[in-house]
């Protein structure tokens, strides 16, 4: 097992300065925590926001509720279960306040949310400061200000990395009032009948996609300056772009009708919209991978155009932001520290991870070496065999030479031993993760018990 030598002798324990109430912020502050760490935690919330941003809560979530599959043949799955194994607050939250989603993890944002800044805030540990960051503080530092970091900050960044920052663009799915849903031409049910009627599927007849797809291609958006460059998230293609890649994207995308049948003629439709449920009390429902740069009076016209949705009210329209992130396999140590500064850290997506609980688990990580660092103390690296410590290498290997924004999959995972049957693969490498994971908590928990 590979060890970060942080021994310098005892001292006293110094506050951990985090950056961004985020994610990655909140649970880096939560693994310090219920370590007998303290914390100091800056959010610019509601001294300012981001265009993203609304609320006042720390782990807003502004883009989706869904935190993907809760299966273990599923990457994400064990990734959640790698996350419980650490206490996780983010998965705590997400547990109790989960909504209906079939076999994925869905919440009722502000409910996740407020729980979370409740549970934090609680902690007699926690300072909690609530103003935006433009200068650095010293001591040991973890920036989880995410992909829209504010500009002051980000210039800062710029400053200490040396290195050009990367960029993407992300973007934001509408959000419709559940009783504005014709439920007449909707129907409830989940793909392939996994779980319960959990979401709502707006069917399509092959003239209706034709002409949504028109539609979509000549309508208005939002104009980007003349000097960005437009780099997407290929997990986050706004819906207009996909269609502009060719007529049957959207088809094999998220207006895939594979799975489902319509309740009324008990076939496949031509294409489905699929709305999941935003909140626990069922009154708000998302338009599943219809993130859109579409200008909002182009969004409404274009949106109700869907069957089942002719008369939607919209609770939220989508939009479009910048998200930054640094050039992690070039800056990075393996334990998320800077390696001009090793006493500044870096956690959630703006080191390139892509996703709530990615995130999430960076903020884990770099949390818990944060504090090893302020102790004084021998850590041992969390292996890369595990969901976490595979998203941790990617970021910070000088291997990963064509850096990209990316999710929790297999592809990161180190290869397995011996023989085994291809269709067992997942299986076995969650099974390995589990155990690795479990062994490394283990190690960890005695390390700091001792110190």
């Amino acid at each position: 097992m590979l060890y970060l030598d942080f021994r310098s002798g005892k001292r006293d324990m110094e506050k951990i300065n985090i950056i961004g109430g985020g994610l990655a912020g909140v649970e880096a502050s939560w693994q310090v925590l219920k370590r007998g760490g303290r914390v100091r935690l800056y959010e610019m919330k509601p001294v300012q926001f981001s265009k993203a941003h609304k609320k006042d809560y720390l782990a807003e979530l502004v883009c989706s509720n869904s935190f993907k599959s809760k299966l273990l043949s599923n990457a994400s799955g064990l990734l959640k279960e790698e996350m419980k194994l650490f206490g996780s607050l983010v998965m705590e939250s997400g547990e109790r306040f989960q909504v209906p989603a079939g076999e994925a993890l869905a919440v009722d944002r502000d409910k996740f949310s407020a729980y979370i800044t409740e549970r934090l805030c609680a902690d007699a540990n926690l300072e909690l400061v609530r103003e935006e960051v433009k200068e650095l503080p010293d001591g040991i530092v973890i920036i989880a200000t995410g992909p829209l970091t504010s500009q002051g900050l980000s210039e800062e960044i710029e400053r200490i990395t040396g290195k050009e920052r990367l960029y993407f663009y992300d973007a934001i799915a509408p959000i419709v009032y559940a009783d504005s849903i014709n439920l007449e031409i909707g129907f409830k049910q989940s793909r392939w009948e996994r779980g319960g009627d959990d979401y709502i599927n707006c069917p399509m007849s092959e003239d209706e996609y034709e002409r949504f797809y028109q539609e979509l291609l000549e309508a208005d958006t939002v104009q980007l300056r003349e000097f960005e460059e437009l780099k997407y998230f290929e997990g986050c293609v706004p819906i207009e772009e996909l269609a502009r890649r060719g007529k049957d994207t959207m088809r094999y995308g998220p207006l895939k009708p594979v799975g489902l049948k319509e309740p009324k003629t008990g076939k496949e439709p031509f294409a489905v919209v699929q709305l999941r449920q935003e909140d626990i009390s069922g009154e708000l429902y998302g338009l599943v991978g219809f993130q859109t740069k579409l200008k909002y009076p182009e969004q409404e016209r274009i949106f109700r155009m869907i069957p089942g949705l002719e008369n939607a009210e919209f609770a939220r329209l989508g939009s479009m932001h910048r998200n930054t992130y640094i050039d992690s396999p070039r800056l990075l140590n393996p334990d998320l520290s800077l390696k001009n500064f090793p006493n500044m850290f870096f956690a959630g997506q703006i080191t390139g991870v892509e996703g709530y609980l990615e995130s999430s688990a960076c903020g884990i990580m770099a949390g818990i070496y944060a504090l090893a660092r302020a102790k004084g103390i021998s850590l041992p690296l969390i292996p890369k065999e595990t969901a976490i410590g595979s998203l941790v290498w990617y970021v910070s290997s000088p291997k990963t030479e064509e850096f990209v924004p990316m999710n929790i999959n297999w592809g990161l995972f180190p290869g397995l031993e011996g023989k085994f049957k291809k269709k067992d693969k997942r299986a076995l490498l969650a099974k390995r993760a589990l155990e690795k994971a479990k062994e490394y908590v283990d190690k960890l928990d005695e390390i700091l018990k001792l110190n």
